[in-house]
């Protein structure tokens, strides 16, 4: 067991939710202090206030993970005569990181929309806004036959060769390598200053742009030759789609009053706004956390009996009457499942890699709400 440097922690969390994957001018990553540090305590919560700072000032944290970030926009000074000013001070002064994952927390695989259509147990689920697909990139390279399944296997082990549900997929073709090795050359077959021709396998893959530098170490470690010939492609199509909001099925229909009431204890939620008639049967689901008011027309499209989602604006309920389609609005803060997703992720992260880590989520009622 080891204790982790703050760099390795968010290094592992940016692998799973990708920076990439965020909105553009999202404020996501390292707002206050240094993460080149030790950290043995880490908490998690969905929104930076002074008084859940002075909770892990409490509990000796030494890196905070916050859903939402502290520094939404640019600020001109740190008044420490302000909430936010003070906040920043304590943090400072007890040597707490604050680090933010916003919307590639939202977007990612196992994140927070996963997250909430999982707990809900939906099942055929789509993406409601597709907001990034994956580049995909051809490797074509040339491997005497003899080493041809050590090379296959090792950019396959890497990451290539992956289409939909089918894994290990190339395509090969026999043809005859030339060459003429020159002086200072090692090579594996022939001779310096005689021209070789050797019976080669024209060996083809697929594989998404980012495990480029993965695949090409992993080729040039197993192939035999001094100098390895390989080519990449770009290609049109693209692989896998991210996005915000998750439409799918519940196992089996119930009333909308029902609906709305299972969902409340099942987020554990203080209290929901329903639109629409509650004696609906309730099949489709469309959930998005957050502010949903934007996709409410795109739920319906896709088919939703009902939008889960927060913060809906009256004359947009208004909207969503006419059109037919029920809304239980949940509240910004029902993205507090935010924590236990991501202490489960650290916890087992800290098992994976034997990291000497105490994961806490935060006890701090962030929610401004209070239901009468």
């Amino acid at each position: 067991m080891k204790v982790a440097n703050g760099i390795e922690i968010i290094k592992v969390l940016e692998q799973a939710f990708p920076k990439y994957l965020s909105y553009a001018k999202d404020p996501i990553g390292l707002h206050i202090g240094t993460l080149n540090k030790k950290v043995k305590r880490i908490m998690v919560t969905l929104d930076v206030l002074e008084n859940f700072v002075d909770e892990a000032i409490a509990k000796e944290v030494d890196l905070i993970v916050a859903h939402h970030p502290l520094l939404f926009r640019p600020i001109q000074a740190i008044d420490t005569a302000t909430p936010q000013g003070r906040l920043i001070e304590k943090a400072i002064c007890h040597q707490i990181a604050i680090y933010g994952i916003h919307t590639n927390l939202d977007i990612g695989t196992g994140g927070i929309n996963d997250y909430m259509a999982n707990s809900l147990g939906l099942s055929n689920c789509e993406i409601m806004d597709v907001t990034y697909e994956e580049p995909l990139i051809k490797l074509v390279t040339f491997v005497p036959k003899s080493h041809i399944e050590a090379v296959y296997e090792a950019i396959c082990h890497a990451g290539a060769g992956h289409i939909g549900n089918y894994k290990g997929t190339s395509f090969q073709t026999e043809g005859i390598g030339m060459f003429i090795p020159l002086k200072g050359a090692a090579p594996f077959i022939g001779k310096v200053g005689h021209a070789e021709q050797v019976s080669e396998i024209r060996l083809e893959t697929i594989l998404p742009l980012k495990l480029q530098n993965k695949v090409l170490k992993a080729l040039l470690v197993a192939h035999p030759y001094e100098e390895v010939a390989y080519d990449f492609y770009p290609l049109n199509q693209k692989g896998k789609a991210y996005g915000l909001g998750r439409v799918g099925c519940l196992t089996a229909p119930m009333s909308l009053h029902a609906f709305a009431n299972w969902l409340k204890e099942k987020w554990d939620l203080d209290g929901v706004r329903v639109i629409g008639d509650l004696n609906q049967p309730i099949q489709k689901v469309a959930v998005s956390g957050g502010d949903g008011n934007k996709y409410i027309a795109k739920a319906k499209r896709m088919g939703a009996d009902v939008f889960v989602s927060g913060d809906i604006y009256y004359h947009n309920a208004h909207s969503a009457m006419e059109m037919g389609l029920s809304i239980v609005d949940v509240g910004h803060h029902a993205e507090k499942i935010c924590k236990p997703l991501l202490a489960d992720f650290f916890c087992q992260k800290a098992q994976e890699y034997k990291w000497m880590l105490d994961v806490l989520q935060s006890e701090s009622n962030t929610n401004p709400f209070r239901f009468l």
